[in-house]
């Protein structure tokens, strides 16, 4: 049975901060004297073990560079790796600030696909993150939407029913898994349509 709680679950990515660093890829790809393209194909397809902590940084990287057929080297493993994180290290400050301000009328929680060691980074550079009710991301969980076990680690770990969440993903197809469990769900463009359809879901008088 639902309470009266109301939960705006936040993704990371696309919503909150920024998605990935223009021009980074072709950047690493440099690094390591493999195509754009190329290296573009083996960092996506390689990456959804990574995010779901099954595979440690180490192991995504060397999986990526022989998928590319280029030489595996600790050192640049490692600098790959760090190129990484910082490529995906900016927020949006507005949406910073109102998913801040929520916490005035609801519990604000965060459900992000991102490998563990970007997510200790992430939080290191952005200490707001601590202030949030709940933060699950998916290299920490061992569960990456659209998974279902992602949006049940939020419902445990919060102790909430499905219905009580406002589910905010930039992506339709995380939106409409956690639909598919109860949640309720919108699919984010821009700040101010955000505001307006949190606005009609909170109680009236409470935002």
């Amino acid at each position: 049975m639902p309470t009266d709680r109301r939960i705006v679950l936040f993704d990371l990515f696309g919503v909150i901060a920024l998605h990935q660093r223009p021009g980074a890829l072709a950047e690493m790809a440099a690094r390591c004297n493999a195509p754009a393209d190329a290296f573009a194909e083996a960092y996506w397809a390689c990456r959804p073990p990574y995010d779901a902590a099954q595979q440690s940084a180490p192991e995504y990287w060397t999986a990526v560079l022989r998928w590319l057929s280029v030489p595996v080297d600790a050192d640049t493993i490692e600098q790959l790796r760090l190129a990484d994180i910082d490529s995906w290290s900016r927020v949006d400050g507005r949406m910073v600030a109102y998913a801040q301000s929520l916490r005035d009328f609801a519990e604000v929680a965060l459900l992000s696909n991102i490998p563990s060691d970007h997510a200790d980074s992430f939080v290191a550079a952005q200490p707001w993150l601590r202030n949030l009710d709940h933060v699950a991301f998916s290299g920490k969980i061992s569960a990456a939407k659209p998974d279902p076990a992602a949006f049940h680690h939020c419902l445990a770990a919060m102790r909430a029913a499905p219905a009580d969440f406002l589910f905010v993903d930039d992506r339709e197809e995380n939106v409409r898994a956690a639909q598919a469990l109860g949640m309720n769900g919108h699919v984010f463009t821009e700040v101010d349509e955000l505001a307006a359809a949190i606005d009609t879901w909170l109680p009236t008088g409470t935002a």
